[in-house]
C-alpha cells in the first residue's frame, strides 16, 4: 500500500483503551494519530489512589506488553494478579507503551477534541446510500496552545469513556434544586480521602450519595478516618430500599471487589463507625454554605421529608456518555448490557473467553448508521458500571475485524504465540 493510499485513522482518548486502538491501528499500517485533552491516561490520573478491582494480568495485552519490552527488554511488570493502583499502573505499563517506539509522534497531548462531523454533509444527509462512507470526517480541535485547528480522517474511534462528565444528584437523574449554582462546592469525583484530602475531610460531616463502588469507596475510607478524627461523620444516602446498598456478586472473582462490597455493607448495617445510612431518600434541593454553617440538605425519605446540615458533599452516582462530540453525526449508541453476574463468569478460564465474545456489543452492535464510526470502552457501556479493561481490549480486536473486512484477525492471539 502507497503511503498516499493510509487509512487516516482518528483515535479520541490516549486512556487504556484508546492506546491500546492506537497500537493494534499501527501495527496494522494505519496513519494514526490519538487526541488527548489532557496528559496520557488523564481519567486514570484523576483516580490514581484507588485500587483497581481486575489484577494486572488482565488489564495488559500481549501487543501492549510486547511494545514496551522491544524498547525496554528489562523493563519490570507488576506480577499478574497483583491489584495495583491506578498510578501503578500508569507507570508501568500506559506511560511506557505512550513512549513506545510503536507509538512514537502518534499521540497528542493537550488537544481537545470539540466536535466530529462529515465533510459536506449534515446529519439528516444520504443517510443509507453509502455517500456518507466515501467522504471523510471532518475534526475540529484546540491544540495545546489554545488554537483552533482542524483535521481530517477516514475512520474515528471515540475511547474518551466517562469520567469527566458527572451525573447529577436530583430525582430522576437532573440537578436538585439549588445544585447547579454550587456544582463547582460538590465533589463527584473519588477523592483521595485518606492522603491528599485528608484535612479537607477530617473532622466534618460529609454526605455521601449512591450505592456503587465508588461511593462504598468513599465511606470506608470516610469511615477509617473517623478513627483518628472521631467527629468525622458520614450520612450515606441511597435510592434503593434495601439495607446492604452494594450488590454482593455470587463467588465474586475478583476478590478485592468483594471485601469492598462486604466492607461497605457492614458500615450501612451497623451504627458505629460514625456512619448512618439512609436507603429509600432522594436529595431534593440543597441550599449553599453560610459562615455559621455549612449545606442545608433537603430530601426525601420513603416519601418523608428530611433535612441535615452538613461540611462536605461527596456525590458518587457515576457518569454518563458526553455526546457532544458527535452530535452532528448518525451515532447509535450501544449500550452493552453485560451485568454482574454475566462479568463474573467472564472472568474465569476459557469459558470465560468465550463469554467475554457472547455478551460484549460485539462486532454486529459495534457498527454505527455512521460508516466508520465507532464507540469503544467505558462510553460504549453508557451508564453502566460493570465495564472493564479487558472486555474493552476484546472490542479492539472486534472493530479491527470490521474495518479490515478480516473476520479471523486477532493481534493479540499473534503476539502472544
Amino acid at each position: 500500500m502507497a503511503k498516499s493510499d493510509r487509512l487516516r485513522l482518528a483515535v479520541l482518548g490516549a486512556g487504556p483503551i484508546g492506546l491500546e486502538a492506537a497500537l493494534y491501528a499501527r501495527k496494522l499500517d494505519f496513519a494514526v494519530t490519538v487526541y488527548e485533552r489532557g496528559r496520557v491516561g488523564e481519567h486514570v490520573q484523576r483516580w490514581g489512589h484507588v485500587r483497581l478491582f481486575s489484577p494486572f494480568g488482565m488489564n495488559t495485552t500481549p501487543l501492549g506488553r510486547a511494545a514496551i519490552r522491544a524498547d525496554r527488554p528489562k523493563h519490570e511488570f507488576p506480577g499478574d494478579g497483583d491489584c495495583t493502583t491506578g498510578r501503578e499502573h500508569l507507570r508501568a505499563y500506559l506511560e511506557p507503551l505512550a513512549a513506545s517506539e510503536a507509538l512514537k509522534g502518534a499521540i497528542l497531548t493537550e488537544t481537545q477534541v470539540l466536535g466530529v462531523a462529515r465533510r459536506g454533509l449534515f446529519k439528516h444527509e444520504s443517510p443509507s446510500d453509502g455517500r456518507r462512507g466515501r467522504l471523510p470526517f471532518r475534526l475540529l480541535f484546540k491544540d495545546a496552545k489554545g488554537r483552533e485547528r482542524s483535521a481530517e480522517a477516514d475512520i474515528v474511534l471515540d475511547c474518551t469513556g466517562t469520567y469527566g462528565n458527572h451525573r447529577w444528584l436530583g430525582d430522576g437523574g437532573i440537578p436538585a434544586l439549588g445544585e447547579s449554582a454550587i456544582e463547582s462546592q460538590i465533589s463527584y469525583a473519588v477523592d483521595d480521602i485518606l492522603g491528599d484530602r485528608l484535612q479537607h475531610y477530617a473532622g466534618k460531616t460529609t454526605l455521601v450519595v449512591g450505592a456503587g463502588y465508588s461511593a462504598a469507596t468513599a465511606v470506608c475510607s470516610l469511615a477509617g478516618l473517623s478513627a483518628k478524627h472521631p467527629d468525622t461523620w458520614v450520612y450515606w444516602v441511597a435510592r434503593g430500599a434495601g439495607s446492604q446498598p452494594i450488590r454482593r456478586i455470587t463467588q465474586d472473582p475478583l476478590r478485592e471487589r468483594d471485601r469492598l462490597a462486604v466492607r461497605a455493607n457492614t458500615l450501612a448495617t451497623r451504627t458505629d463507625d460514625n456512619v448512618e445510612f439512609h436507603p429509600q431518600t432522594v436529595i431534593e434541593s440543597i441550599e449553599p454554605p453560610a459562615p455559621d454553617r455549612g449545606f442545608k440538605v433537603t430530601a426525601r425519605k420513603a416519601g418523608q421529608a428530611v433535612t441535615w446540615t452538613v461540611d462536605r458533599i461527596l456525590a458518587n452516582l457515576g457518569y454518563s456518555p458526553n455526546t457532544d462530540l458527535y452530535r452532528e453525526l448518525q451515532v447509535h449508541e450501544c449500550y452493552a448490557s453485560l451485568g454482574p453476574m454475566k462479568l463474573a463468569a467472564a472472568l474465569s478460564g476459557k469459558a470465560g473467553d468465550d463469554c467475554l465474545k457472547q455478551t460484549s456489543c460485539g462486532p454486529d452492535t459495534l457498527r454505527n448508521p455512521e460508516p466508520n464510526f465507532y464507540i469503544l470502552g467505558a462510553k460504549s457501556y453508557g451508564r453502566n458500571s460493570h465495564f472493564l479493561l479487558r472486555i474493552g481490549f476484546e472490542q479492539v480486536r472486534e472493530v479491527f475485524t470490521l474495518i479490515t473486512g478480516q473476520a479471523g484477525l486477532d493481534l493479540y492471539k499473534s503476539a502472544k504465540a
